[in-house]
């Protein structure tokens, strides 16, 4: 009898160490779960670097030309401090009186609006300058900023770019195409970049953006030591110098070359990399 409840007591107690097991299993899976969602990818992991910026005293057919050679849609306007005064983008050339676009009101319209809303319309038509039709005092992030809520900013404000400040001085642009290359790069990866990974990351970064074959909008993101690189190239020796730079760091295990080139005479730019070329034949 005594042997009896001696192995009922040893069972409850491996029964109760089971359960032991199974909550710190249980509570050690929620605390991983818990810590990814307190570390949500960031502005200053995908932002573009080196970007192009215009001085607000620009002639705005030297901005359009920029932004045509460049393939790009926005220009952020940066004073002679580095401090960020605006945007120009390409809505701001839709309503022009060289093409004939300028906006049509009725005179009761007017009337209601007022004389102020009409200067207004007659200078961003008219203007000469970056200063007079760009859009003043943009929305801006920080590079701490997490991804959710740029894209809640973007949506909320129906915008494309949304510039990264730091200082008040501009480090960054964090685009729609940001976002598209950092989920079409980390597709089926759940977990945030590791501390190795962002290491990587701003050192490939401090490597390669203040050279002078640095790609234009120069896009960085690292995951399990893989490594993307987009942005603009004008010259095909540009390319290989970006991904011998990041090649060299240590960790690195692969880079993907995602950097597109673009022709500085004829504004002409390729739509993909010669390695994305080579996935999109696969597809």
């Amino acid at each position: 009898m005594t042997q009896l409840n001696c192995s009922s007591a040893a069972a409850r107690q491996d029964a109760n160490r089971l359960t032991q097991i199974k909550h710190l299993r249980r509570h050690s899976a929620n605390q991983i779960h818990d810590q990814l969602l307190e570390a949500p990818m960031r502005a200053h992991e995908i932002m573009a670097r080196n970007v192009l910026t215009i001085a607000p005293e620009a002639d705005l057919a030297e901005a359009g030309s920029l932004m045509l050679r460049h393939d790009i849609s926005g220009l952020p306007v940066v004073d002679r401090q580095g401090a960020l005064v605006g945007i120009l983008s390409e809505s701001d050339f839709l309503r022009r009186s060289e093409i004939g676009t300028q906006r049509r009101r009725p005179r009761w319209l007017e009337w209601v609006l007022g004389a102020g809303a009409a200067a207004e319309s007659y200078v961003r038509e008219r203007g000469r300058t970056v200063s007079e039709i760009m859009t003043a005092s943009p929305i801006t992030v920080n590079e701490q900023t997490t991804l959710a809520e740029i894209v809640d900013i973007m949506e909320r404000n129906r915008i494309k770019r949304v510039p990264v400040v730091q200082e008040g001085k501009l480090t960054g642009l964090v685009s729609r195409s940001n976002l598209m290359q950092a989920a079409a790069s980390l597709a089926g990866r759940m977990p945030a970049p590791t501390t190795d990974d962002e290491h990587i990351r701003m050192r490939i970064v401090d490597e390669i953006e203040n050279k002078d074959w640095c790609p234009s909008g120069l896009n960085v993101i690292v995951k399990d030591g893989i490594v993307h690189l987009s942005g603009m190239i004008a010259e095909e020796r540009c390319r290989k110098a970006a991904i011998v730079a990041a090649e060299n760091v240590e960790g690195v295990v692969k880079v993907h070359d995602h950097l597109r080139w673009f022709d500085r005479i004829y504004g002409l730019a390729s739509e993909r990399s010669p390695e994305d070329e080579e996935w999109a034949k696969l597809d």
